[in-house]
């Protein structure tokens, strides 16, 4: 049997490089959130579907005005407030952190 042939320094690293131990793990960038573009004021269309439609949603709250009609948070919060005012809707639960509102009826929980 005969000698290995030592093989160059740059032969050893282009080996090395090319093997699968030699390649780093490549990691993902991970799942990235969907921007949501929300509205910061009503329009007039948006408006007229919150006074129309919100009064006879079962549940209301800040989030599912924020996700149905495409507003932000305190916009919201602010139409929720108004039609409160207006006892259009009622409040069922107030806490810090949430708060939950239905449609009036004429029965008083």
């Amino acid at each position: 049997m005969a000698p290995k042939v030592q093989a160059s320094k740059e032969a050893k690293a282009l080996a090395a490089s090319n093997s699968s131990k030699g390649k780093k793990k490549k990691w993902s960038k991970g799942k990235m959130k969907e921007k949501v573009n929300n509205q910061v004021l009503f329009d007039q269309s948006n408006y007229d579907k919150m006074k129309s439609e919100v009064p006879k949603y079962k549940m209301i709250t800040p989030s599912i005005l924020a996700d149905r009609l495409r507003i932000n948070g305190s916009l919201a919060r602010a139409a929720i407030k108004e039609l409160l005012n207006e006892g259009a809707i009622r409040i069922v639960a107030k806490h810090s952190k949430q708060e939950i509102y239905t449609r009036a009826t004429n029965t008083e929980a």
